[in-house]
């Protein structure tokens, strides 16, 4: 009577795993050139179509025609707000000194969001709801009087310096400065609507009313965004450099 062996369930797994093995290298020798080219060809849909971003009428303010190179700074806190002036200001003189390039050569968008956005508002808001500015800013103070603020520091000449943003430059007030010379501000609503929630609170007034009343005094070149989150979104999509600032 001949032997029979019983294989148990451990045996006939690797009795298997060994068949597949085989052939796998069997079909690898017949036709692993097909194969491999068939797992790797590209999508031709993707390939022919590729993703673009859909542009809006709403972002036609990003495009400078005149700009041969462009650049966002984001900004979301008082100090880098004042080292995004520094920077763009640096990016001038660089492209200048470097290439020979003029300040029509280059297109700049300082973003305002968050903590940073009360820069946004000219010197009228900031005498009538400094206080409630500065407690949206961190704190912020006037490095002159170390007090909440009564003007927009950095439309001041004499108070770059001092407010973290370099030297004075040699137009006078930093942002006032590089606003004169193209640079563009994205102020964020809704941080500004924030802001405005917080004054009406203290003052009893409409929200709407004062979120309207600040969105009509932004200092010049400032141009409201739905979000500036977006607006970082958005400038990248036109073709814009990014560089996030921190303080």
């Amino acid at each position: 009577m001949s032997e029979r062996r019983i294989l148990g369930p451990l045996a006939r797994r690797s009795f298997l795993s060994r068949m597949g093995a085989g052939a796998a290298a069997f079909g690898a020798a017949l036709g692993a050139g097909s194969w491999v080219q068939a797992q790797s060809a590209p999508n031709s849909t993707a390939a022919a179509n590729p993703w673009k971003p859909v542009l809006h009428p709403e972002d036609n303010w990003f495009d400078q025609p005149t700009a041969k190179h462009r650049f966002f700074l984001d900004t979301t806190s008082p100090e880098a707000f004042a080292q995004a002036l520094l920077f763009a200001r640096n990016f001038y003189r660089g492209n200048a000194n470097g290439y020979g390039l003029a300040d029509a050569d280059v297109a700049q968008i300082i973003c305002a969001r968050h903590r940073s956005t009360v820069f946004a508002f000219n010197d009228a808001m900031w005498a009538k709801y400094g206080a409630t500015l500065s407690e949206r800013a961190n704190g912020f103070v006037d490095p002159k009087t170390k007090q909440a603020p009564t003007i927009n520091v950095y439309m001041a000449a004499g108070s770059g310096a001092a407010a973290g943003a370099g030297e004075e430059p040699a137009g006078g007030a930093p942002l006032e400065a590089l606003l004169k010379r193209g640079v563009r501000l994205a102020v964020c609503s809704l941080a500004t609507r924030g802001a405005a929630t917080a004054i009406a609170q203290k003052s009893g007034a409409k929200v709407d009313d004062v979120f309207k009343e600040l969105t009509e005094h932004l200092v010049p070149n400032g141009r409201m965004v739905p979000a500036g989150i977006v607006a970082v979104s958005r400038a990248q999509e036109h073709g814009y450099t990014f560089s996030y600032v921190t303080g």
